[in-house]
């Protein structure tokens, strides 16, 4: 395997460059990227607006590919794969969360969590709705599949979002700013609904955020700062007192 990855390594990305052409000039958003996640990893990506977090999440997510170097999701070295290659692989290995939700709206709760699947295909309606009332179950909606997301809260929509992602039984989940749209009360019962799916499932996170709360819950924090990832810091030991967590000294 041309990455020489370890079992354990979910995700590579090696000397990665992102360049944007504006005008007659080339704008960098990545300047040479090294990164290793494992699988199991719950960790946040952290910087500021146009720190490019949100370049590199799209790099991990497929959605975009490097100026240069190789980006290597489960093994796969992305960068020589075709279209229909990398987007067998956005819906086989990855799940997306969004800071807006992005449900169809005319499709309701049980639809939109099963339109992966429907994707995916090789699946019985039997084995996609086991799965699919599994998940709603798991974040607690099981009592509004037949909602559409219009009549449901924003940690409601966000609780399906997250069970959409997961559905397909993804490698990794990518979260962009997960918390954004959501009130202090509910932004923590995500992350901590997150957290448990992630011990509990072994599931892969990655969050870019700025979000102190999603930051004080996860297990690994990656700075990144003009585009360049700044050396990470010890997270600091969590209290296990009611489940409450220490904060995260960044620097930057």
């Amino acid at each position: 395997m041309e990455s020489g990855q370890s079992g354990s390594e979910i995700v590579v990305l090696k000397d990665v460059v992102k360049n944007y052409p504006l005008g007659k000039v080339s704008v960098p958003a990545l300047r040479g990227i090294n990164l290793t996640l494992h699988r199991g990893e719950f960790t946040a990506l952290v910087g500021a607006s146009g720190s490019g977090k949100s370049t590199l999440l799209n790099m991990i997510g497929c959605v975009d590919l490097p100026s240069e170097g190789k980006v290597f999701i489960d093994g796969v070295d992305v960068t020589q794969e075709s279209d229909k290659a990398l987007t067998r692989l956005r819906l086989h290995k990855l799940g997306f969360i969004f800071q807006s939700f992005n449900l169809v709206n005319v499709l309701t709760v049980y639809q939109n969590v099963e339109m992966p699947l429907l994707l995916q295909g090789g699946f019985s309606a039997k084995e996609r709705k086991a799965r699919v009332e599994k998940l709603l179950n798991q974040v607690g909606l099981s009592s509004h599949l037949k909602h559409r997301p219009n009549e449901l809260s924003g940690g409601q929509r966000q609780r399906v979002s997250i069970a959409r992602a997961l559905v397909g039984q993804p490698k990794i989940v990518l979260a962009d700013e997960p918390t954004a749209n959501l009130d202090s009360r509910t932004g923590k019962e995500i992350i901590d609904l997150m957290h448990d799916i992630n011990q509990s499932d072994g599931t892969t996170f990655l969050f870019s955020t700025h979000d102190q709360r999603v930051v004080s819950r996860v297990d690994r924090v990656i700075p990144i700062e003009d585009g360049l990832l700044l050396p990470e810091e010890p997270i600091e030991q969590k209290s296990s007192a009611q489940g409450e967590t220490q904060g995260v000294a960044l620097s930057g």
